[in-house]
This record gives structure tokens, C-alpha cells and sequence, in this order.
């Protein structure tokens, strides 16, 4: 059930389809390469918990003790990122659809999902209507809960777990993204479904 990105529709040259895996895939390789030899480790939950520290966060609770200044690289990187996809978004002809499997298309036509004539992700789930059902405010507000929760329950987030913590072996990070699949299994296989009948 709801499987990747077909990667045989997209080319590096149409501007309007998601990057092809292996670009991607080689990009983030590139980049915790260089992260691991300036002796850095990334997360994007980090920023956070340095944003927290900045705003004196350190004065309710201890977790938000330390030198936050050597933390300002996570920042910046993190602001790259939302102005890259700002940018990709409004000036690199980002897709109004995006080709998914037909297998995927298939799945969620069965849970009464939509996907014809949708942006990157399905309206029925991801909008302000989506949030005059109890389902939507399950999503919303339950899903940020155990995101959040479960961030800091592992001790990062899955960016920071699987791929910097697993690129530096760490058999915590490990543990921590077999947990992050079982989760995403259990709940795209079983727990979806349910709120969504």
C-alpha cells in the first residue's frame, strides 16, 4: 500500500516532477560526507531545541542549557532548506501534480482519497477543510503530538537518526529507525485505514 514515487516518469530535466531518488540519495550522501569530516552532526529537530535556548529557554528547563552558538550552522542549514524549497516552489515550475504509482493511486481511490487533480499532497487531508472532521484534527493534532513526543522520546528525529546517526554507525539511530518503519507500517497499513473508514 501507497508506494513510492514511480522514478521511470521523471527525467532531470522536467522541472515539474520530484528529483529522481538517486539524485537525491547522492546529494544527502555528499553532504553528511562533508558534515562527518568537519566532525558535525545533523538534525533537524536540533534547531528546535537551539531556537528554544536562544529564547532563554534555558531558565524553565536544563535541556536547554548549553552553547547554542556552536549550534548556529543547524540554523542556517534548516533556513537553506525552506528558502530552497520556497525557491523550487514558486520560481523552478514546482508540479501542480506529482506522478505517483498507479498502485498508490489504486490504495487511496479504495480509502476515498482523491488524487486526480491534487497538488503535492491530497487535499482531503492536508487543508483547512480537512480540519472540520474529527479525523483531520486526529492528524493534525495527534500526529504532531507523537511527532514531537517521539523526537524527543528517541532522542532525535528521523533526519538525525537516519542519516546522520546511522552514517556514524551509531547502533542507538539504528534502533530508532527500525522503530520509525514499524511506526509507518502500523500506521499506513493498519491505523489509516481505520480513522479514514
Amino acid at each position: 500500500m501507497l508506494s513510492f514515487i514511480d522514478a521511470s516518469t521523471v527525467s532531470l530535466t522536467d522541472t515539474t516532477q520530484p528529483w529522481p531518488w538517486y539524485v537525491a540519495g547522492t546529494l544527502i550522501a555528499l553532504t553528511m560526507g562533508a558534515l562527518l569530516l568537519l566532525g558535525r552532526n545533523f538534525g533537524v529537530s536540533s534547531t528546535l531545541r537551539t531556537l528554544c535556548a536562544i529564547g532563554g529557554a534555558g531558565k524553565v528547563s536544563s535541556f536547554f542549557q548549553f552553547d547554542w552558538k556552536g549550534q548556529m550552522w543547524n540554523l542556517v542549514f534548516v533556513g537553506g532548506s525552506i528558502i530552497g524549497g520556497l525557491i523550487s516552489h514558486y520560481f523552478l515550475g514546482a508540479a501542480d501534480t506529482v506522478a505517483i504509482s498507479p498502485e498508490t493511486v489504486s490504495d487511496l481511490a479504495e480509502l476515498g482519497i482523491s488524487t486526480e487533480n491534487q497538488g503535492m499532497v491530497p487535499q482531503q487531508l492536508f487543508s483547512w477543510e480537512a480540519l472540520s472532521s474529527w479525523q483531520g484534527w486526529v492528524f493534525v493534532l495527534g500526529g504532531g503530538f507523537l511527532v514531537g513526543f517521539g523526537t524527543r522520546y528517541a532522542g532525535g528525529c528521523t533526519s538525525g537518526h537516519a542519516i546522520s546517526g546511522l552514517a556514524n554507525l551509531q547502533w542507538p539511530s539504528l534502533v530508532a529507525v527500525v522503530g520509525f518503519f514499524i511506526g509507518g507500517l502500523v500506521m499506513t497499513h493498519l491505523l489509516f485505514p481505520l480513522l479514514l473508514s
